[in-house]
């Protein structure tokens, strides 16, 4: 089965994690997994074994990558690589963030900015 062409926004907020997961997994396409996340409360999440995109939907804060530490809001990307300690920090209720998870386990190239 192929993977839909359009999942709404309405869609990806009422979604519910699934058991022992913080994210509802919207789509799976080869080693691409985008998920919707929407943490109440406290981001206890911990690093991961592949690269990931955040797109901010709602809401505002800060984000924590490494040492770093940076503020978000609507419209911004975060990239984070595999097995970097990350989390959110300071949000908004109304926080919420596409995630993209792709890759192999250990994450790809490294950091490299384009422009």
């Amino acid at each position: 089965m192929s993977a839909p062409p359009r999942i709404a926004l309405d869609e990806a907020r009422a979604g519910t994690p699934r058991p022992g997961e913080r994210s509802v997994r919207l789509l799976s396409h080869g080693t691409l997994d985008l998920r919707w996340y929407a943490p109440r409360g406290h981001d206890a999440q911990t690093p991961h074994d592949r690269d990931e995109v955040y797109v901010v939907v709602s809401g505002s804060g800060w984000f924590r990558r490494g040492e770093a530490r940076v503020p978000f809001g609507p419209g911004d990307a975060l990239f984070v690589a595999a097995g970097i300690e990350h989390r959110f920090e300071e949000f908004t209720e109304d926080f919420g963030t596409w995630v993209m998870f792709y890759g192999p386990p250990g994450g790809e190239a490294p950091d490299q900015r384009v422009g």
